[in-house]
């Protein structure tokens, strides 16, 4: 079968579309022939090397690329339940440790990680669920708020800020969102009660709307200081990036996400695609063979939505 891999990091140019042997599923795994996998920006974290030298991953000779899959299980391991071959399917390849990723024909994943594919949506649409839906999802678990306070999200109208809102939202939180200038009629419509355009005194803004500033925020632009100051004393602030979180000043429970890869959690977010809640976001298709295009476009950055490459 044909993969993207990396051996030696890199810009873009270090991404190899190589021939590789099929891997099979072992015990509580699956093997799924992947239709799309969504292009993020921890997949070029990865092929530059960066998450070697922050320690989160050892070095190899050959590193796979790809964490959010779409696609049909064709095998499954001993002892898995509740999936068929067959099946429509959306994964996290969260493990670091494993030689390929999602930018491959045909991927492993433990079946913990793997749920339903929404029926409603093609699967280039689906690759765009998993890590940031679950990063969402997870962010705003880790905030704890109450129905009724008041969180900010920065980054409202990006890939994990869309996400957040909308989840947000359903959970009877009051959202503030922050984003550029063109994101406001989008944030809006995805349930936010008051938007903050990006270059504006984040934390002023935010105290303007929320007076004494709100409950908790989820920087998924990390954003840091600014959106920190925009929250009240002893209130709670989730960074999406781990070690970008600003120190806990004035009280306020500072956390750091590492995101889970969590099949009850993906199944509940499929079923808010099928439910019309959850809104899913193309930026575009690339053949897999085109993955350092993918890649460069990426780093360009002003995507709304996620790439999604297709074997």
């Amino acid at each position: 079968m044909r993969a993207v891999v990396v051996r030696a990091a890199g810009g873009p140019e270090a991404l190899e579309y190589v021939e590789t042997r099929v891997p099979g599923a072992g015990p509580g795994s699956v093997r799924i022939r992947v239709q799309g996998a969504a292009v993020n920006p921890v997949d070029a974290a990865t092929r530059s090397g960066a998450l070697v030298e922050a320690g989160l991953m050892a070095p190899r000779e050959v590193t796979g690329i790809g964490w959010d899959v779409a696609g049909v299980v064709e095998e499954t391991g001993p002892g898995v339940r509740g999936f068929a071959v067959g099946d429509r399917v959306i994964g996290l390849r969260d493990r670091l440790d494993v030689p390929l990723g999602t930018y491959a024909e045909s991927v492993v994943l433990d079946a913990g990680a793997v749920a339903q594919a929404p029926g409603s949506v093609p699967a280039t649409a689906a690759a765009t669920l998993p890590l940031n839906g679950l990063t969402a999802w997870q962010g705003l678990d880790l905030l704890a708020a109450a129905p009724g306070a008041t969180v900010l999200v920065t980054g409202g109208g990006g890939a994990v800020g869309g996400f957040a809102v909308e989840l947000a939202v359903r959970r009877g939180l009051r959202v503030v969102a922050s984003g550029a200038p063109a994101d406001e009629e989008f944030v809006r419509a995805r349930g936010a009660r008051w938007f903050v355009p990006r270059g504006a005194d984040l934390a002023g803004a935010v105290r303007e709307a929320v007076p004494g500033g709100v409950d908790g925020a989820l920087d998924a632009a990390v954003v840091g200081l600014p959106a920190l100051g925009a929250v009240r004393n002893r209130g709670a602030f989730v960074s999406v990036v781990a070690g970008a979180a600003p120190a806990g000043l004035r009280g306020i429970r500072v956390c750091e996400l590492w995101v889970a890869a969590d099949g009850a959690q993906l199944a509940a977010l499929s079923a808010l695609v099928d439910e019309g809640r959850l809104t899913l976001r193309v930026a575009g298709t690339l053949p897999l063979s085109e993955a350092v295009r993918a890649h460069r476009r990426l780093e360009r950055g002003g995507l709304r939505g996620r790439l999604v490459l297709v074997p």
